[in-house]
This record gives structure tokens, C-alpha cells and sequence, in this order.
């Protein structure tokens, strides 16, 4: 996947499930989402490197006017978390070859990890009046809305995309999160498994339909998917958490507890786990 990788990358929701008891917890489910997207550029190495982006230097400099070097060169300093550098990249691209959508998607993305979401917003409004069936734009788009608390407008954005038969399995992830908010769990579960059948590598949608299987009471598919996302990512609070929630609702609260604290380890400032661990801490 791309930044176009960065843009295409699965979001991470970390859902506030915990804290109201277990009954309450799941009656809200995808409710109270806080937002740690994957959508944003992660750091890679090797396109992000200073090497890298100096061979992609000397191409601009043997092409001055192409806006596709900038666009790539700015793409890569996105991902050295050089987000200026990036802006001004695609910046150029766009006054060299103001109909380049892709680059318009591309600086939203980056205004997005700038905690930028207006900008965002605008850039991704305009690469799709330059290209209507721009699904990444519907998508980028939809994340921001949703975060927002634009949920209808976030819902048509996701739709949009996938009636554009987008392979961005973002798009069905958060539409699930949204039928999720709305308590139609069996429209999210068939969300997130499309999702996952499209990115079966990615943790996040195994996380969503692990909630809505337990806010169905089915908690032998909820622990499978908590575990497999555990199998995929070990580093997500997340997903050791949720687990922990099966625990507990078997009434095992020493391995609650153990999982619980295995997420606070990985981020102590994760609420449900830390609140989970207040809940089961001691047990014997």
C-alpha cells in the first residue's frame, strides 16, 4: 500500500468500550471511537531515507518542470516525517500541473499528520471535482468527516467509493465503524469482513469485528479475531485489550488482568485497558 501507501493503509480505531461496565460497554460500541489512523504516513525507511529522497533531488534537478518528480519527492518527505518539505513538493506539482488530483490527495494526507483537517478536507474536495471517481479522495475524505463527527456525510463518502468497486478495504472498514456507531452490527461484521478479505494483513478490521461479535453476544468469534489480530500486530494496545474484555466476560480475570497489563506496557495512556486493569487488578 501506498501515500499513496500511507493513503492507503487500514484505520486504526482504539474504542472507548470499557469504562461504563461490561453491559454498557458494548451497548456503545464503536460510540466513543478515538482515532489513531493508520491513514496517517507512517516512517519508512527505505522510500522515507535521505538517500532516497537525494536521488529523487537529482531527478528534479535533470527535470525542473515535471510535476511527477515533486509529487514523488514529496510523497517520500511525507514519510521522513518532513511534512514542510512535503507541502511544498506537492505545492510545486500543483502549479506545474494544477488538474494533478493525486497530488491534491497527496497534501492532504500530509495536512492531515499536520493536524490539519480543514486543509485536508479541501484538498480532497478538490482532486474529486478534477476526478469524480477518485476513490481514495472519497475515502480520505470519509475519515475526516467521520472523525469529525460528520457521520452522514462520512457514510456517503464511503459509499461512494464503493459503488467506484474501490479495492481500498479503508472504505468498507469505516463504513463498518459507522454501521458499528449505529448498532447494526451485522451490516458491520459483513463490512469488516470484506475488509479483511482485502487486507487480510492488517489487524484493525479484525479488532472492529471482534466488537461487533461481542455486542452480539458471540464471544468464541470476537476472542478468534482479537487473537488473530494480536497474531498480525502484538504492538497494539488495542488488541490485547479486547481480548482481555473476553476474559473478563468469562469471568477469568487473572488472564484479564494479564492482558490488560500487557496493554497498559505497550500504551500507558490507553483508557479502556488502563480501566480494565483498575477492574481486574488483584485477582487471584
Amino acid at each position: 500500500m501506498s501515500l499513496c501507501s500511507g493513503e492507503r493503509r487500514i484505520l486504526v480505531v482504539k474504542r472507548g468500550l470499557y469504562a461504563l461496565g461490561i453491559a454498557s460497554m458494548l451497548a456503545v460500541a464503536g460510540c466513543q471511537s478515538t482515532n489513531q489512523t493508520a491513514d496517517m504516513i507512517s516512517i519508512e525507511k527505505e522510500q522515507g531515507s535521505r538517500e532516497n529522497i537525494d536521488s529523487l533531488s537529482s531527478v528534479i534537478a535533470a527535470n525542473p518542470n515535471d510535476p511527477n518528480a515533486y509529487n514523488v519527492r514529496g510523497s517520500a518527505y511525507g514519510r521522513a516525517g518532513e511534512f514542510t518539505k512535503a507541502v511544498a513538493d506537492f505545492n510545486r506539482a500543483l502549479q506545474l500541473n494544477p488538474n494533478f488530483y493525486q497530488a491534491y490527495a497527496n497534501r492532504a494526507l500530509v495536512y492531515r499528520n499536520m493536524g490539519k483537517p480543514v486543509e485536508a478536507a479541501n484538498d480532497y474536495t478538490a482532486a474529486l471535482k478534477l476526478n469524480p471517481n477518485y476513490d481514495i479522495a472519497y475515502i480520505g475524505r470519509g475519515n475526516i468527516y467521520r472523525q469529525a463527527g460528520r457521520v452522514d456525510e462520512a457514510f456517503q463518502d464511503f459509499n461512494r467509493a464503493i459503488e467506484l468497486d474501490t479495492t481500498d478495504g479503508r472504505a468498507y472498514h469505516n463504513r463498518g465503524l459507522i454501521y458499528q456507531l449505529r448498532g447494526q452490527h451485522d451490516k458491520a461484521i459483513d463490512d469488516f469482513s470484506k475488509a479483511i478479505s482485502l487486507s487480510p494483513s492488517a489487524p484493525e478490521p479484525y479488532n472492529g469485528r471482534g466488537v461487533s461479535y461481542l455486542a452480539l453476544n458471540d464471544d468464541e468469534n470476537a476472542f478468534a479475531d482479537f487473537n488473530h489480530a494480536i497474531e498480525l500486530n502484538p504492538k497494539l494496545a488495542e488488541s490485547w485489550a479486547n481480548q482481555a474484555l473476553v476474559y473478563e466476560r468469562k469471568g477469568d480475570k487473572v488472564k484479564a488482568a494479564k492482558s490488560y497489563q500487557h496493554a497498559v506496557n505497550l500504551d500507558p495512556k490507553y483508557q479502556p485497558a488502563r480501566d480494565g486493569l483498575n477492574r481486574t487488578r488483584g485477582a487471584s
